[in-house]
């Protein structure tokens, strides 16, 4: 199969789909691997690491995709890409639809075959390969959360895990998954009074077994959040509904009970947020303040640590990527079953029904497709 990786275009997104390591698995196996120029320079892989790999190296985007049946991408594809698209393409990257109608849209129109990391999903429930990107957001957050409530960029002027004789900061996460967790070990390490909520008691028990002695778990219900939010310091907001839109727990009037200077981090805005005054930021201009409240609601904070990123991805994606290049996309799914939830449109038809209930469009079942091979 002829693989090809575009540079990403999203502004400082730093990430690339392949690493040399995997080009080399790739070629290995008899596979054609094609890379934009300096598309793995953000990352720390220079272009004659990739040669090296075996790999050939396009200059220009256009002439990428024309060269490849699977494109390999970490973001979604933005306006200029679309018309690059062509007819039964592959597309492997993160897609996001629920939260993009424009981006849904042209997908229908280019007739590609869309598969979304972030909606494949193993039989626990899992979703193999959004987890070690929720994994990098959810440490980030606290990071930038700590940052951000220094004074001078805004944020109370409170030291997360506070000294000696002072109280430690107060971090309200919402959402016990992934992001939600990785979040809590942070804060907590860094000294801070951790709350987090959640709807599942089962997943609290757990939480609680293996969190340490400054984590609280407690349920997520709007009495709770209005009660928590007046005095937290830092709120994280981690609610995930796999392919579908966030709930807005923290609305705009809840705000007002928020003390000035609290720092809110959204990791859940690249599917509309669970802050509703929360709109996507980037790198380069990440927070704004409404009614002195501090937002961080970077769509692609990965993007920031590509080199953790771009490994911890691709060590995620490869396997199932080889599998689809040695395969195809229909054969590959006897091995994955899971890639099954990762495909989300097909041939101009929409085929994950959160994406088609979400736009009110028509929603063809994946097996209409999978039978058919």
């Amino acid at each position: 199969m002829r693989i090809a990786v575009p540079k990403e275009i999203k502004n400082n997104e730093n990430r690339v789909a392949l690493t040399p390591a995997g080009a080399q698995e790739f070629t290995k196996n008899g596979h054609q691997v094609f890379i934009q120029e300096s598309a793995g320079l953000g990352s720390g892989f220079p272009d004659q690491a990739y040669k090296n790999a075996g790999a050939t190296i396009i200059p220009t985007i256009e002439e990428t995709y024309s060269k490849g049946e699977m494109i390999m991408k970490v973001k979604e594809p933005i306006e200029p890409e679309y018309s690059l698209i062509q007819e039964n393409q592959l597309l492997f990257t993160y897609f996001h639809f629920a939260s993009n109608k424009p981006l849904t849209e042209a997908m229908i129109k280019s007739k590609a075959i869309c598969l979304a990391y972030e909606t494949v999903e193993k039989e626990d429930k899992t979703l193999p390969l959004l987890i070690p990107m929720s994994e990098v957001a959810g440490r980030m957050s606290v990071q930038k959360g700590a940052n951000y409530l220094e004074k001078p960029l805004g944020g109370r002027g409170i030291l997360l895990g506070g000294v000696p004789g002072t109280l430690p900061a107060k971090v309200l996460i919402l959402g016990g998954g992934i992001v939600g967790t990785q979040a809590a070990w942070m804060a907590s390490g860094l000294g801070a009074d951790v709350i987090i909520l959640d709807v599942s008691l089962s997943r609290m028990r757990h939480l609680s077994t293996v969190m340490p002695k400054n984590v609280k778990t407690m349920m997520s219900n709007e009495f709770n959040i209005r009660h928590l939010i007046k005095n937290a310091d830092l709120i994280i907001g981690a609610v995930l509904i796999p392919g579908a839109k966030a709930p807005h727990l923290i609305t705009r009037d809840m705000l007002k009970e928020m003390l000035p200077g609290t720092v809110l981090v959204d990791v859940a805005v690249d599917q509309g947020g669970c802050i509703e005054t929360c709109k996507p930021t980037t790198h380069e201009d990440p927070t704004y303040t409404i009614d002195g409240v501090l937002h961080y609601c970077v769509a692609n904070m990965p993007g920031a640590v590509p080199y953790t990123s771009t490994l911890a991805l691709t060590n995620a994606t490869l396997p199932y990527a080889m599998e689809l290049a040695q395969k195809g996309w229909q054969e590959a799914c006897d091995k994955y079953p899971e890639l099954h939830h990762g495909f989300n449109i097909i041939k101009g038809d929409i085929v994950y029904e959160a994406v088609a209930e979400t736009f009110n469009l028509p929603y063809v079942p994946v097996s209409y497709y999978l039978n058919h091979h």
